[in-house]
């Protein structure tokens, strides 16, 4: 079995979160639907590309929030090292409040917890496709499924990087490719848990956080 690594954020200088990426017109129409139930603009394109702090990527067990507004929804992250292409699991935490006022602003205000342990791209490249994402959220005790699906349901990483910059992701880049609809509506939790699952080499990458809420003294 190829050997996973351990993620270094230090060397990561810009962070972009790729948005509406889905292949499947009719289910990336579902996810908008999903946003405009509660209150967030359809997209100007699609995808389209957020540029965020890279400061926001965090590998710690815990986050903080303003309110109780926000939610987790997995997907794969991608980094461009000086030494390869790299995929791990990550959550791009957003803010659903302040998602109704702008997304860009939204994306900024949350940290994006990932993966320690990353794969090299190339090593999931022939059966990208085949790589399943998943995620769980837990409130009050109870856990439950609420993101399952492949990964070909959003446009492949080579893909997203020829429509963000044209080429090759430029080293130093980490990149969000996008995410699935999820069961039963968008909602915040206390817990987080996500999963990148690859049958083919029978591995998978496993992450998960606690929401901490901090109060609105608006």
């Amino acid at each position: 079995m190829r050997s996973s690594e351990i993620l270094d954020l230090r060397r990561v200088r810009e962070l972009v979160v790729a948005g509406w990426t889905g292949r499947d017109i009719a289910a990336l129409e579902k996810h908008i639907r999903e946003l405009e139930a509660i209150g967030v603009k359809r997209p100007k394109t699609a995808p389209i590309f957020y540029r965020v702090a890279a400061s926001l990527l965090t590998t710690t067990d815990t986050i903080e929030v303003l309110g109780d507004q926000s939610s987790g929804e997995a997907e794969c992250v991608v980094y461009s090292l000086d030494d390869g292409l790299f995929v791990g699991v990550g959550s791009d935490h957003t803010d659903r409040k302040a998602e109704a006022v702008g997304v860009s602003l939204s994306k900024q205000m949350c940290a994006k917890p990932v993966s320690r342990e990353v794969w090299r791209l190339e090593d999931v490249a022939v059966h990208w496709d085949k790589l399943i994402l998943r995620s769980y959220v837990s409130t009050d005790g109870r856990r439950r499924l609420y993101q399952e699906g492949s990964v070909a349901a959003m446009r492949a990483p080579t893909e997203l990087f020829k429509l963000y910059c044209g080429g090759p992701l430029p080293a130093g880049t980490a990149m969000f490719c996008g995410t699935l609809a999820v069961h039963g509506g968008i909602a915040p939790s206390e817990t987080f848990e996500m999963e990148l699952e690859d049958p083919v080499l029978g591995r998978r990458i496993t992450h998960s956080y606690r929401v901490k809420t901090l109060p609105d003294q608006g």
